[in-house]
């Protein structure tokens, strides 16, 4: 009797011992629902580091095609007269190439809905070609916005907590629109801080010695934030 009675007292203590330690439901949830929320929160962050590095442009618009389309027209025709013409073989050489590598181009950046009139050399040659390739020039250096854009992924993030649904992803929710105003918050300081020292030429020294204590990590935030 007592050897039954110690074998059963010691399963019942290996029983509550993985009652408390086993990880049931609940804990995994929890797993879970702080694991999409760190998840969601370091993307955001990494959208917005990735628009300071220039890592994302705009797609091409209409001038732009037109543009490369009117490029490929423009090497064709350079290497039909080159040959016309009898000029140098290294001339010829050089005007086919060039014909050939803006097919690259012409299939990279898509067709335009309207083409341009590139009939004839004269049709290509005309001012209104040269003002929309500085136009294409102008269109190239835009960069999106890095508030705008890490404003669009923490709104992303919202919606799909709002689609996972349950007590985690309204939580993560909640995160994701604390870290939101908390962004649109810097945004706002660094701003009228900058306003200030444009405002303020006397005092951009002594607001610079202000901030020399900063961390390499708050120097470099801030600075992609003056860039974006």
């Amino acid at each position: 009797m007592i050897k039954k009675d110690a074998t059963n007292n010691m399963c019942r203590r290996i029983q509550g011992h993985q009652s408390v330690y086993a990880p049931g439901p609940g804990r995994t949830g929890r797993r879970q629902g702080c694991w999409l929320t760190r998840v969601l929160a370091v993307c955001a962050f990494v959208v917005v580091m990735a628009c300071g590095c220039e890592s994302l442009r705009f797609g091409p618009n209409e001038g732009q095609k037109q543009n490369v389309w009117l490029h490929n027209r423009t090497a064709a025709a350079a290497a039909q007269t080159a040959k016309a013409q009898g000029s140098s073989q290294q001339l010829q050489g050089l005007t086919e190439l060039s014909e050939l590598q803006s097919r690259a181009f012409t299939a990279c950046f898509g067709l335009p809905e309207e083409y341009p009139a590139a009939d004839t050399v004269g049709n290509i040659l005309t001012p209104s070609n040269r003002q929309l390739a500085m136009g294409a020039i102008e269109d190239s250096k835009a960069r999106p916005d890095s508030w705008q854009t890490a404003d669009a992924a923490f709104e992303l993030g919202i919606g799909i907590c709002a689609v996972l649904g349950g007590v985690y992803g309204t939580k993560a929710a909640k995160f994701l629109k604390d870290a939101q105003a908390k962004s649109k918050a810097l945004k706002e300081i660094i701003g009228g801080n900058e306003l200030f020292k444009n405002a303020n030429q006397a005092q951009v020294e002594p607001f610079k010695q202000a901030h020399a204590n900063q961390s390499p990590d708050t120097r470099q935030i801030v600075t992609q934030v003056k860039a974006g």
